[in-house]
């Protein structure tokens, strides 16, 4: 008897776990975050040539199922015509370059609680002294579990007239 209670307490033990666990399905996020330019007013669209010195609003969407915790936007340079994994067209590419003095920008922003919809909206300008030529519009959203997605466009900056 001594034995066996040990092995008894313990089976019963394991039993009080199981039954007084939670659903673990209620609480999970299994759904990545939702971002996209392709709405009317979202900006910018593939192709678009941004002129040097002005100053331009970089819209896209957000959604989540469950709630969204933040935002970012990086503009970088393509002089080496790599690409992103969901760049749906192509635009014409000027030839490979050396970078001199490119554009770089990579901010990120906290989004309030509790929201699943939200409208990125950021000021921009675009220096006069910066390479023009191809360049990478990437916005990315990350909801309050982690999860992340990200939409990236092909982007031109020219010179101004």
């Amino acid at each position: 008897m001594k034995l066996a209670l040990p092995y008894i307490f313990f089976s019963f033990l394991i039993l009080c776990i199981v039954s007084c666990s939670t659903d673990d399905n209620v609480n999970k996020d299994e759904e990545k975050p939702t971002i996209s330019v392709n709405y009317t007013e979202g900006f910018p669209k593939s192709c678009t040539q941004l002129l040097r010195g002005e100053t331009y609003n970089f819209k896209a969407k957000a959604t989540d199922d469950i709630e969204l915790a933040s935002y970012s936007l990086d503009i970088h340079h393509n002089f080496d015509h790599h690409t992103h994994d969901d760049q749906g067209s192509q635009c014409q590419l000027e030839p490979i370059k050396q970078a001199i003095n490119p554009f770089i920008f990579m901010e990120n922003y906290p989004i309030e609680n509790g929201l699943i919809n939200y409208e990125i909206n950021i000021a921009l300008a675009i220096p006069n002294d910066i390479d023009t030529g191809d360049y990478h519009c990437q916005f990315s959203v990350t909801d309050k579990t982690g999860w992340q997605s990200r939409t990236s466009i092909d982007i031109k900056i020219i010179e101004s007239n």
